[in-house]
């Protein structure tokens, strides 16, 4: 289950909504052959989807694989996700620069082969430490197509017609989440562990044959910008520097911290204190809904409250709905039924699906100017912290939902209070312009 879209696609997508809203149409200039509709949707919906795939249809094998490599403390199994998005951060700054000089193709081909390669290093690992390091390189690898797939789009359509191919996409990101880890379920049922990551292999075999012989570059060489480590750390410094873009950066990388640390002990969790095992797959697929479907309705509420008092909100009822259900924890001994678990749980990620598309696109607002790079390092640097937050409290899981409430709690009220002291900082020196 990931952020649909991703935090440094969906910038792009805000920005649309507000050209649909002027009433702006904007038609592709780009002249180059282009694969039919259908097929292109299914394309990039392919290559889009292997970081869900990749992390979730893992899930469901994490303790098959404790077992194999007698890993004594289960909670070094969450390091499975954690190196993997350790991975998906560092890519996510090296593709983008490479696809504006060289080309979508070369990039995506780097990225598939990386992915691959990562894949077969955890099919053949003989002890864990060999595993881990496969899953940080199938993260470095799948941040490729994950980044430069909405340049392909970009470069094709624009407007209305973007808007409507990713729309397309974002479906496909609900359905995703919902049915690899039943994928990964059945693969282990029939066959093993290891086969999971046979299947990746496969997989990205074909998508790379399919990719590699029916699309065709869209970046023509005269738009093509050439490879700068200046223009990088340049772009970097002025994204870090302004306190808008820093603050919601920031703010970004503490919800999906928390998502993370879901993401980390949700097998875990639902084993050791629900008794549930094989019907996992199952009751992750419904939380995972809850996420596509409030980045659906985003789209919509959007336009009526605007991104900021929406991500408020969002983070407001983050903070009082995982307070609750703390408080329910502690009046209750600890204990709580799944009922009410599955009730709190989607709620709050309703909040989270909220906030993915709006916390980058408040990051990006300021940074128009440099968006490609600003939506790497904005990317790259929420994912470290995302990481950080979400694999230390990962490893304070005790066989209890307390760690978990109370992480939802502080890393969105510290999110709130972020944008809440950056947002008084923008208004005070708006009145003082006014003043003068």
């Amino acid at each position: 289950m990931t952020a649909p879209v991703g935090f440094s696609d969906s910038f792009s997508i805000r920005v649309l909504h507000s050209d649909m809203a002027t009433g702006e149409i904007m038609s592709s200039d780009n002249s180059q052959k282009t694969l039919p509709f259908g097929e292109f949707i299914a394309l990039l919906a392919f290559l889009m989807s292997l970081v869900a795939m990749a992390i979730d249809a893992v899930l469901p094998a994490m303790g098959q694989i404790g077992h194999a490599y007698q890993v004594e403390n289960v909670n070094d199994l969450q390091l499975l996700v954690g190196v993997f998005f350790a991975g998906l951060a560092i890519g996510q700054m090296i593709y983008g620069p490479i696809s504006d000089s060289a080309g979508r193709k070369p990039a995506i081909y780097l990225g598939l082969l990386t992915f691959l390669v990562g894949s077969l290093i955890s099919v053949f690992a003989d002890d864990y430490s060999t595993m881990l390091l496969g899953r940080f390189i199938q993260g470095v690898g799948v941040s490729g197509p994950k980044v430069v797939a909405v340049a392909l789009v970009r470069d094709q359509y624009q407007g209305r017609d973007m808007a409507r191919v990713m729309s397309f996409v974002m479906a496909v990101f609900i359905v995703v989440p919902a049915v690899a880890p039943s994928l990964g379920a059945g693969i282990l049922y029939i066959a093993g562990w290891r086969e999971i990551f046979g299947f990746f292999v496969l997989l990205t075999a074909v998508i790379f044959l399919w990719f590699a012989l029916r699309q065709p570059e869209t970046l023509a060489k005269e738009k093509r910008i050439p490879l700068s480590l200046r223009n990088i750390w340049k772009g970097s410094k002025e994204t870090l520097s302004n306190p808008i873009a820093r603050a919601y950066t920031l703010a970004a990388g503490l919800i999906f911290g928390a998502f993370v640390c879901y993401l980390s002990t949700a097998q875990q969790l639902f084993k050791d204190i629900f008794e549930i095992d094989t019907l996992f797959p199952l009751f992750f697929a419904v939380l995972a809904l809850f996420v596509g479907l409030a980045s659906l309705v985003n789209g919509r509420l959007v336009m009526k409250f605007g991104m900021e008092q929406l991500a408020t909100r969002a983070m407001q009822g983050m903070v009082v709905l995982s307070a609750c259900f703390v408080v329910l924890l502690f009046l209750n001994g600890g204990q709580a039924p799944l009922w009410l678990f599955m009730i709190f749980t989607a709620l709050i990620f309703g909040c989270i699906g909220l906030l993915f598309g709006n916390m980058n696109a408040l990051a990006m607002q300021p940074l128009g100017h440099i968006a490609g790079i600003a939506s790497s390092v904005i990317g790259a640097v929420s994912t470290f912290v995302s990481m950080i937050f979400g694999g230390l409290i990962g490893q304070t899981y005790n066989g209890s939902l307390y760690p978990l409430f109370i992480a939802f709690a502080l890393l969105a009220l510290g999110a709130l209070l972020i944008t809440a002291s950056v947002r008084k900082e923008a208004a005070l020196e708006q009145a003082d312009s006014v003043e003068e």
